[in-house]
C-alpha cells in the first residue's frame, strides 16, 4: 500500500472520529472485550442465557490477529459503539467484518461510521482491501449507510444465512442477508470515506426509464412489478423496501414476512442472474442494473 493511500486513510478515519466525538482505537484486554460483547447484546438482546459472541472466541480472534474495535466517547469515556471481524484465506487479502454496533446513547452521531472507517484504515495498514459483510437488505437505514455512505456494494443475495434468529432485532424472522463488499481502493469508497458519498437518484432513474420491480401498495402490502431480465426491455429496475421493517416485525408480522418473501423472489433471482445493485436512494429504493445496461454506460 502506498504511503499517499494510508495517509489519506488515517487522515479520514481521524476526521470521522473527531466528527463523531470519540475515540476509535483496537481492543485487546479481556475487560475491553467483555465491554463490546455487553455492548452487542445490549444492542441484540440474545435469547435467556445466550450472548452475542463468546468471550474466549473473541480473545482468541484478536490474539490472531484480527479485527476488533471500539468507539469511546471523548468527553465521558464510554464505550458508544462497536466492531469485530476476522480474516478470511490468505489468498483473499479480506476481512469479514462479522458485527458492528452502537448502543442508543451514540446514535446520530455518525459513531458506525467512524468505526467503518477506522476498520477501513487498520486493513490499508495489513495489505487488505476488501472488507466483507452481511446486513438485512429489508433494514432501509442499513442499505443506505453501507451502500451510500460507505460505497460497499452487493454481491449476493443470502437466503436464510444465519437461520431463525430469535433476538430482539430479528424477532424470529429468517435471515436473509446482503453480502457486500468494500473494495477499500475503490474511488466510491475513498470518496465516501472522505465524506463524500454517492447516493442515487430516484428522479433520474425514473426519467432514465428503469423499471419499478417491488413497490408498497396503498395498503403497505408489496407489489412485484414486471420484471424484463432477458431479451429485449429495460435494463435497470427499481426495488423498494418498507420504510421501518423492524417496527412492522412487532406490529404486523405477517405482513414483514410477505415482505420479505417478496424481496427475496425479486432481488435474488436478479443478482443470480448477473445483475448487480449500483446505488440506493434514501427514500428507500435499490437500483439494480443488468450487464447489458452496465455495458452501455
Amino acid at each position: 500500500m502506498t504511503p499517499d493511500v494510508l495517509a489519506d486513510a488515517e487522515e479520514a478515519a481521524a476526521r470521522a472520529a473527531k466528527a463523531a466525538g470519540v475515540t476509535v482505537r483496537a481492543l485487546e484486554s479481556l475487560d475491553e472485550l467483555g465491554a463490546m460483547i455487553a455492548l452487542f447484546d445490549e444492542i441484540w438482546e440474545p435469547e435467556a442465557g445466550g450472548s452475542s459472541l463468546p468471550l474466549e472466541l473473541a480473545r482468541a480472534l484478536t490474539k490472531a490477529g484480527n479485527y476488533a474495535s471500539g468507539a469511546y466517547d471523548a468527553a465521558s469515556g464510554e464505550l458508544l459503539g462497536a466492531c469485530v471481524g476476522f480474516f478470511g484465506p490468505p489468498s483473499h487479502a479480506e476481512l469479514h467484518s462479522h458485527s458492528a454496533g452502537v448502543r442508543p446513547a451514540g446514535l446520530g452521531r455518525s459513531v458506525g461510521f467512524a468505526l467503518k472507517v477506522h476498520q477501513r484504515a487498520w486493513c490499508l495498514r495489513r495489505d487488505t482491501r476488501l472488507i466483507a459483510w452481511t446486513y438485512d437488505p429489508l433494514i432501509r437505514r442499513n442499505a443506505y449507510f453501507n451502500l451510500v455512505k460507505l460505497g460497499a456494494r452487493p454481491v449476493e443475495y443470502l437466503r436464510n444465512f444465519y437461520g431463525v434468529m430469535n433476538d430482539a432485532i430479528n424477532a424470529g424472522t429468517e435471515s436473509d442477508r446482503m453480502l457486500v463488499h468494500w473494495d477499500l481502493l475503490s474511488d466510491t469508497a475513498s470518496e465516501a470515506s472522505a465524506g463524500r458519498p454517492r447516493p442515487a437518484s430516484l428522479s433520474a432513474e425514473r426519467a432514465g426509464g428503469a423499471v419499478v420491480a417491488l413497490s408498497a401498495g396503498g395498503d403497505g402490502r408489496p407489489v412485484p412489478g414486471l420484471l424484463v431480465a432477458g431479451g429485449p426491455g429495460a435494463r435497470s429496475f427499481l426495488v423498494g423496501v418498507p420504510a421501518d421493517i423492524e417496527a412492522m416485525r412487532l406490529s404486523d408480522p405477517a405482513l414483514a414476512a410477505a415482505w420479505r418473501t417478496a424481496l427475496r423472489d425479486v432481488l435474488s433471482p436478479l443478482l443470480s442472474s448477473g445483475a448487480h445493485v449500483s446505488g440506493f436512494d434514501r427514500s428507500g429504493w435499490y437500483v439494480v442494473r443488468s450487464d447489458h445496461e452496465a455495458d452501455r454506460g
